[in-house]
C-alpha cells in the first residue's frame, strides 16, 4: 500500500512542475536551446551526488548494453518532449498548452496494453473517451481563434505521448538503477543530443538577458530537479501511469501563475475543457470493485 508520503512527495513534485510554463515563457530563446540548458543544468546540478556516492559509480561500471540503450532512449525522448511542448507555447496560450501536455494518462493506458499486455478496465476506456472529448473542445476552440493556435494544440499533445512513452522506459530501468544515476545520465544525453540539433538549426547558444538565464535555472533546478527528478525518485513505488495521473494536477497550478504573472485569463471553453479532461481522468483511474 502506497504511503501518505509518497503522494505528499508526489503532490510537491506537480507543484513544482507547474511553473514550467510560466518559464518557458519568461525566456527569450530558442525551444531547443531552453530545453537544452533546463537539462545539461539539471544534469549539471545532480552530477556531484552521482560522483559522490559509491553505489552510483558501481550501477555506471555494471551498466549492460540494453540499460545504456534504455538511457539513450529516456534521453532522446526528453529531448524531443521538450522541443515540442516548448514550440507549442509559442503558438497557443499556456492553458491550453498546460492542459493537452498533461494528457500522459492516455498514453500510459495504451501503452501498458500494448508493450506489457495489460488489460484496460472498461472504466479506464470510457475515462480515455471522456478526456479526450474534452481534448477536441480545446482544439476545436483554437481552431475558430486561429490555424496557429490549432498547431501549437497539436505539438502539446504529441509532446504529451512522448514524455509518457519516457515514463515508461523508465519505469523499467528504475528496478535495477537508482534515481540519481538514472536521471543524471538522462538529462546528460538529451542535453548533448539537443546539442547537435542546436548546432543543425544554427541557434545561439549565448547572448541572453538575465531573465532569459533566470528561467533556464529556473526551470532546472525548480521543475527538473525540484519536479520530474522527484517523479524519478517515485517510479520504484508507483507505475508509471500512477505518476503520469498526478500531473494532471500540473495545469491547475500553471493557470494559476499564468494569470497572476501575466495576466492570462482562461477562457470559458479552455475551462469546459479542463473540467471533462479532469472528469475523464478521474473515470479512468476509479478502482476496481471489491469481490
Amino acid at each position: 500500500m502506497t504511503s501518505i508520503k509518497t503522494y505528499l512527495i508526489l503532490f510537491g513534485g506537480v507543484l513544482a512542475l507547474s511553473a514550467s510554463a510560466i518559464f518557458v515563457r519568461m525566456a527569450s530563446a530558442p525551444a531547443a536551446v531552453t530545453a537544452f540548458y533546463r537539462l545539461l543544468l539539471a544534469g549539471l546540478a545532480l552530477l556531484p551526488f552521482f560522483l559522490g556516492r559509491k553505489d552510483c559509480r558501481r550501477e555506471l561500471g555494471a551498466f549492460s548494453q540494453k540499460q545504456w540503450m534504455q538511457i539513450a532512449l529516456a534521453g532522446f525522448c526528453l529531448a524531443l518532449h521538450y522541443v515540442l511542448w516548448f514550440e507549442s507555447l509559442g503558438y497557443t496560450s499556456i492553458a491550453s498548452s498546460t492542459v493537452l501536455v498533461s494528457l500522459q494518462p492516455l498514453f500510459s493506458l495504451w501503452l501498458d496494453r500494448l508493450l506489457r499486455k495489460r488489460r484496460a478496465r472498461p472504466t479506464a476506456l470510457i475515462g480515455c473517451a471522456i478526456a479526450l472529448g474534452g481534448c477536441l473542445i480545446i482544439g476545436l476552440g483554437d481552431l475558430q481563434i486561429s490555424g496557429k493556435a490549432l498547431i501549437g494544440d497539436i505539438l502539446a499533445f504529441v509532446a504529451a505521448g512522448v514524455i509518457a512513452f519516457y515514463y515508461f522506459v523508465g519505469e523499467s530501468v528504475r528496478r535495477e538503477v537508482s534515481a540519481v544515476t538514472y536521471s543524471t545520465l538522462a538529462y546528460l544525453v538529451s542535453a548533448a543530443l539537443l546539442l547537435g540539433y542546436i548546432g543543425l538549426i544554427g541557434a545561439p547558444l549565448g547572448g541572453y538577458g538575465g531573465q532569459t538565464l533566470g528561467a533556464f535555472l529556473g526551470l532546472a533546478l525548480i521543475s527538473t530537479v525540484g519536479g520530474q527528478f522527484v517523479f524519478n525518485l517515485l517510479l520504484k513505488r508507483l507505475p508509471a501511469s500512477a505518476v503520469t495521473m498526478s500531473i494532471l494536477g500540473e495545469p491547475i497550478g500553471t493557470c494559476i501563475l499564468a494569470r497572476l504573472i501575466f495576466r492570462e485569463g482562461i477562457e470559458p471553453r479552455q475551462l469546459l475543457g479542463m473540467l471533462i479532461i479532469l472528469v475523464g481522468m478521474t473515470v479512468f483511474f476509479f478502482p476496481k470493485k471489491q469481490t
